[in-house]
């Protein structure tokens, strides 16, 4: 697992770039609240909104999420828990006043980019 990159994954990077040729400005790999020891992929601090580019097998993907067969409790408990604490996540910033957007890493850029400034953009 130390061996899994926390942050700038082609995914990641390609939905930056997408979004930084649209003309938005964003901070990477920051923690959205001063105290959560959780960090976001993409924070628009002014808009509060955090973006969020969730790996399809850490974070339990409806569509390619697979169970190791080797070691099978250990995982079943470990990306349990890492789901959970991605809904406390958005929890507690919702509660914060903050908008999450969840991104799976099988998306296409352009939709997802859609997605964020669909978020950013303020009800009429």
């Amino acid at each position: 697992m130390s061996r899994q990159r926390r942050r700038d994954t082609a995914p990641e990077v390609a939905l930056r770039r997408e979004l930084h040729r649209r003309g938005l400005r964003f901070f990477v790999d920051r923690a959205p609240l001063a105290g959560l020891r959780r960090r976001a992929d993409l924070v628009f601090p002014r808009r509060r909104l955090a973006v969020y580019v969730d790996g399809c097998f850490w974070h339990r993907c409806p569509v390619h999420a697979t169970d190791p067969k080797n070691n099978s409790e250990w995982w079943a408990a470990k990306l349990a828990g890492n789901v959970a604490r991605d809904r406390d996540t958005d929890a507690r910033l919702a509660a914060a006043g903050w908008t999450v957007v969840r991104i799976w890493e099988h998306e296409d850029p352009l939709v997802a980019a859609d997605r964020v400034q669909n978020a950013l953009t303020p009800p009429s």
